[in-house]
């Protein structure tokens, strides 16, 4: 037991602080903008109509498509900030709302007396209004809280450290120990400040100095916990200053290399491959796992991002808006071209494996229904058809659709961990699976052949952001993985967390291995 936990304990510093950091300056800046507009708009109903409405139309945007859209928003900026803005956002209307009909509750006779006791407006409002007010302003402030803190863990997607990390990658690679840790660290952390909040609530209201000391000091711990560095720690980016030395007399310079990955095993595993050749060399590595396909690019071409793998097939149709199908080989130089003219990325090669997008189904619906070709699929009555949350808004599902008369099948969006299982229950018809994951073959599954070629060619290639094609030693450290990575060894190290149900880490030693990397 103390061996699975071992590795989310060790994350623990790095994962918490960034959520607390992530949280309560959001509640912070929300807090700012809410109480002053509530103010207001408690006095003046022509305010207070459109604030509210406004503050609505946020909170009714899911919250992880509010955090989506940040990072276009702000210039392709992903971590702190987008994940800042949107939190912000979500804060507002509890407080808000709470703090209007707080204030408009207090019984105007109230008012009144205080006027005729000679108070101001101003006094009026500090002194009488605002304390008869409180325990509503506070319930909308705890409500704000625990929703801020609950959508943090969402940031993840956005690369921002949080407590979401533990979550989105023991999804991914099936380690429901880091899941749960992940829900029960955030959930404790809701619990513990709305506890303090209470508190203090309580303590105003009693006007007991004692209650309001302790909560304060409470809140003190868990802001001075959040603005710590987490001393110590040794996780990705993390290196200190001897490593940062050494990266700047390798040649990497003073800026650490940010790799990305995208939210699956095989991204994890691949940006650990990263990670290991480029310390080998020297330099000092940071990380951002679990993003979108556009959030990563975007963050490659704006500088957050400095190496991250991505496919062929995704560039051309997704990021290029491409819909013809020339050879891979054309495919990859145009790519290549398109990348440096267009955005300043280097296009370092291919790492000599093709992960392509393939219609698999189980192998005895195959025999049932008579089964070779996608086309076949659509015979099958009432057809339902699972993939990843991103492919049925890419190109490549409209070319699949409308070639094989696939407009009629029921389509279900699913994280990727589960379609393989779900295919093979029954529960779907067929999915998307990606063909260098070793479940295909454990789990029995067959790939439909695409006789109209309408799936491109999925090449897994290095990408080089504009912010490192500075530092020639980032290319040279990364050369050597070129066309150095089968299908076979990258399926073989897939299966090592998928089937094995191995760390990812271990697949990463089990690849470099067998490429003949020897780690420093």
């Amino acid at each position: 037991m103390m061996e699975a936990l071992a590795q989310p304990l060790a994350l623990l510093p790095d994962y918490l602080g960034g959520h607390l950091r992530l949280s309560l300056g959001a509640m912070a800046c929300g807090l700012l903008i809410a109480l002053p507009l509530g103010i207001a708009a408690a006095r003046n109903r022509i305010i207070a109509g459109p604030a509210l409405g406004i503050a609505g139309v946020f909170q009714t945007i899911p919250a992880l498509a509010l955090l989506a859209l940040m990072v276009p928003l702000l210039g392709g900026r992903i971590g702190f900030l987008p994940a800042f803005a949107a939190l912000t956002l979500y804060a507002i209307l509890p407080v808000l709302r709470n703090t209007i009909v707080g204030l408009q509750g207090v019984d105007p006779v109230v008012r009144e007396a205080a006027r005729g006791v000679g108070m101001t407006r101003l006094q009026s409002l500090l002194r009488v209004e605002l304390p008869l007010a409180l325990p509503a302003i506070m319930a909308g402030i705890r409500t704000a809280s625990v929703w801020v803190i609950g959508a943090a863990t969402l940031a993840t997607p956005v690369g921002a450290a949080s407590l979401g990390n533990y979550i989105f990658s023991g999804l991914q690679t099936r380690n429901w120990t880091l899941v749960i840790f992940g829900c029960v660290a955030a959930a404790l952390s809701a619990l513990i400040i709305d506890g303090l909040l209470k508190l203090m609530e309580s303590a105003a209201a009693r006007r007991r100095a004692g209650r309001a000391l302790v909560s304060a000091a409470g809140l003190v711990v868990i802001v001075a916990m959040a603005l710590t560095p987490a001393g110590g720690f040794s996780g990705p980016g993390n290196a200190g200053p001897a490593r940062s030395l050494l990266a700047a007399d390798s040649g990497f310079g003073n800026q650490p290399v940010t790799i990305g990955a995208k939210a699956f095993t095989e991204q994890y595993i691949l940006a650990g491959l990263f990670e290991g050749v480029l310390r080998d060399a020297g330099a000092d590595v940071r990380r951002r796992d679990n993003l979108g396909s556009t959030v990563a690019f975007d963050a490659l071409t704006a500088g957050e991002l400095d190496v991250y793998a991505d496919y062929s097939g995704t560039l051309w149709a997704t990021i290029m808006q491409r819909e013809d199908m020339p050879g891979r080989h054309v495919m990859l130089a145009e790519i290549t071209s398109w990348m440096w003219t267009q955005h300043g990325v280097l296009v370092l090669g291919a790492l000599g494996f093709e992960n392509a997008y393939g219609i698999a189904v189980s192998g005895e619906a195959a025999g049932r229904h008579g089964l070779s070709s996608i086309g076949d699929l659509a015979a099958i009555g009432g057809l339902s058809i699972g993939a990843d949350s991103e492919f049925f808004a890419r190109a490549e599902w409209t070319g699949l659709r409308d070639t094989y008369g696939l407009g009629s099948a029921r389509t279900r969006a699913m994280d990727s961990t589960f379609m393989y299982t779900a295919v093979r229950d029954g529960e779907v018809d067929a999915i998307t699976a990606y063909t260098t994951d070793g479940r295909i073959l454990a789990f029995g599954l067959m790939i439909l052949d695409d006789p109209a070629g309408v799936l491109p060619p999925y090449d897994a290639l290095v990408l080089i952001g504009p912010s490192a094609t500075g530092r020639p030693a980032v290319a040279q450290a990364l050369a050597r993985l070129i066309n150095a990575i089968d299908a076979d060894a990258m399926r073989e190290a897939n299966g090592v967390v998928d089937l094995e149900r191995r760390p990812v880490d271990e697949a990463v030693a089990r690849l470099r291995a067998r490429l003949g990397h020897s780690p420093r």
